[in-house]
């Protein structure tokens, strides 16, 4: 799972073109469960368990990722840019970046030393940076990289400190990698497993997966926000890595039923398997557009702590991953015939 994990998060999917990582899935999976890709380009597949399933069950992963997008060239060749989905400015400055056809850059800002001192200890806008990918004019850096190209951080990961590993776009690789996971073992019951699309854009392919799947019940597989560093406050660290998967009460765009809330703390700790609150009403995933489709659908999210989250180092536990999976497993199991 971890080389997976690997080689899925150093392939560049921003959203909108998830076509190459979904690719990949596609030749993991294919032994092992049915499958197909719906006209906005989510993967739907059907995996039978050794029996069937008295509810339907959903478990869903994004495969899109934060990045940016090539707005405009200057005539110096310099690459103006949006950003796609969240990414905090300071994250950016002096960082290399990767576009979807191979095409390498940096980012830039004008010199401290040409800064007036009321701009020195600003954040900068992202109307402020431009990408240098070495062009001389306009004409060269378009053939090169041409409008509405994607990129985004270089592709990195590796294994540090005890357990933990370090890579771009964990947010969600991580749950992508789990459900692969899931679909090539043996399971009790059958299951949907949706690969989703441009969630980080407003969880736009959720909304058609749930309503094609039309689901009694869906997990959400993610990586979330782990605040716990040096100067939070303790009630402010959201999660914690190695403390098991983050179980949501309530996020920006989900109010979660408690009795899955409940079900998820009650199956881990009969499985003795780590789990905890996810202590934020923050943010929001793909359960917000899956619980509001068709009838309604109860859903709950299963988030691995990961720290530094839509930057160029984001930093999870191996042992999180593992719980989360074991924890979406038997969750699935107990939904499915419930």
């Amino acid at each position: 799972m971890l080389e997976l994990l690997k080689q899925m998060a150093e392939i560049t999917a921003v959203s909108g073109k998830e076509g190459v990582l979904r690719d990949l899935i596609i030749e993991q999976i294919k032994p092992f469960a049915e499958y197909e890709i719906d006209p906005l380009g989510n993967l739907l597949v059907r995996k039978k368990g050794r029996r069937k399933a008295k509810n339907k069950v959903m478990l869903a992963a994004h495969m899109d990722e934060v990045g940016i997008i090539v707005t405009y060239a200057e005539k110096s060749g310099f690459l103006r840019f949006a950003t796609v989905g969240g990414i905090d400015p300071k994250v950016l400055i002096g960082r290399e970046v990767v576009f979807e056809n191979g095409t390498r850059g940096v980012t830039g800002l004008s010199p401290v030393h040409l800064l007036k001192d009321s701009e020195k200890d600003a954040v900068p806008e992202i109307s402020s940076l431009y990408i240098d990918i070495g062009a001389e004019n306009d004409e060269q850096a378009l053939s090169a990289v041409p409008l509405g190209t994607r990129g985004t951080f270089r592709e990195k990961f590796e294994y540090f400190g005890d357990g933990l590993i370090a890579g771009r776009a964990l947010d969600d690789r991580i749950g992508v990698a789990l459900m692969v996971d899931i679909i090539r073992s043996e399971i009790e019951y059958d299951l949907h497993f949706a690969f989703t699309v441009q969630e980080e854009v407003g969880a736009r392919g959720a909304a058609a997966a749930a309503f094609s799947v039309a689901p009694d019940y869906a997990i959400v597989l993610e990586a979330t926000t782990a605040a716990d560093i040096i100067d939070v406050p303790e009630h402010r660290t959201v999660c914690a890595l190695k403390n098991g998967p983050a179980v949501s009460f309530m996020d920006h765009s989900t109010v979660y039923p408690m009795e899955l809330y409940d079900l998820a703390m009650k199956v881990a700790k009969d499985n003795g398997i780590k789990a905890q609150p996810k202590a934020a009403v923050a943010g929001g995933n793909d359960a917000g557009s899956i619980h509001k489709s068709g009838k309604g659908v109860k859903a709950i999210t299963l988030s691995v702590p990961c720290r530094y989250i839509h930057s160029q180092n984001c930093v999870a536990a191996v042992q999180d991953m593992e719980s989360a999976r074991a924890l979406a497993e038997k969750l699935a199991a107990e939904l499915a015939n419930a």
